[in-house]
């Protein structure tokens, strides 16, 4: 509160302050800014209220958490006189009555809560405290805009306490977060075997299919190659001399099987006549001739009785067979 001004009738009032007059000792009127007329002796300037936003330090003090922890606290207050004639004649000192309401208010609402929440939740603090002091306030006619905490201060002990319990959240943390990295990598691993392992067994099933079609083809196309093979041994001892050449093909293949006797293994079995190679010929000559003869063709309906069924006719064995049967 500023001094209060004197009488000289001629008055000019600042902006932003109310002069509250009494006349003869009673409230008479608030005067505004600007020029303002007064009569001597009788009106008496008795009040100078600011308008203007007051900040208030509010003294540092203990406060017992709902936890049982003492701490001690200090803020600022931050209010507006809005009604001049309520702060001049509703409380003595405005400004010392709401500095004790906020000190009174401040310990109230930390009593409410934890010391965890009192750093988590300055902000829900500041809210109730203003709310508290506004509802207290109203008959004063001043308005508090905001409350803000400045200071802190916890025990040595209680500092120390809450010292090793961040550090032991941050060392949980960082393990948690190990344990996640070490996961996290067993799985990328495991899934690049997985993928490496199902890869693997798909190129496995191709090359398999590739085979096994590179086979079919290969026996395909021997079994083209030995069917014109055939066709073409076929016609060509339909030719003449084709016997002669069917004999001495044979005789080939008789020297060329016994060039490879006794290589493989140690058990041979052989012939009588092994040396007589004109008799094997002769005898593979005559396999083939049974193999290839013409059968006779069947009458549809006529059979011939078992008297008139005409006897094979008689086949001179070849001279060598007939030394070997002799």
């Amino acid at each position: 509160m500023s001094a209060l001004p004197f009488n000289t009738v001629v008055l000019f009032v600042p902006q932003q302050e109310a002069w509250v007059v009494e006349r003869m000792g009673r409230f008479h009127r608030i005067l505004d800014p600007g020029l303002n007329f007064l009569i001597p002796v009788l009106d008496k300037i008795c009040y100078v209220q600011s308008l203007k936003e007051i900040v208030i330090d509010v003294p540092e003090q203990s406060a017992v958490t709902l936890d049982n922890v003492t701490l001690q606290i200090d803020g600022v207050l931050y209010l507006r006189i809005m009604d001049p004639y309520k702060a001049s004649y509703g409380v003595e000192d405005p400004e010392y009555a709401v500095t004790q309401l906020a000190q009174t208010t401040m310990r109230s609402e930390l009593g409410k809560i934890s010391l965890d929440k009192v750093f988590r939740e300055r902000e829900s603090l500041n809210a109730g405290i203003v709310d508290a002091i506004n509802q207290a306030a109203d008959d004063w006619g001043i308005q508090c805009l905001r409350y803000e905490i400045k200071n802190i201060h916890v025990p040595p002990r209680v500092k120390e306490s809450m010292q090793m319990q961040v550090e032991a959240e941050r060392r949980k943390r960082a393990t948690v977060l190990e344990s996640e990295g070490t996961r996290e990598s067993a799985i990328n691993v495991a899934e690049g075997h997985k993928q490496a392992q199902i890869l693997a067994s798909e190129a496995q099933k191709a090359e398999q299919i590739n085979k096994a079609s590179g086979e079919a083809s290969a026996i395909l196309v021997r079994a083209k190659a030995k069917a014109e093979a055939i066709e073409l041994l076929a016609a060509a001892l339909t030719k003449h001399n084709g016997n002669a050449a069917a004999s001495l093909s044979v005789a080939e293949q008789y020297v060329n099987a016994f060039s490879h006797l006794a290589k493989d293994t140690n058990t041979i079995l052989l012939p009588a006549n092994t040396g007589d190679i004109t008799s094997m010929v002769t005898q593979a000559l005559g396999i083939y001739g049974a193999l290839t003869k013409p059968h006779a063709v069947k009458a549809p309906e006529a059979t011939l009785p078992a008297s008139d069924v005409p006897e094979p006719p008689s086949q001179e064995l070849p001279e060598s067979q007939q030394r070997q049967a002799s």
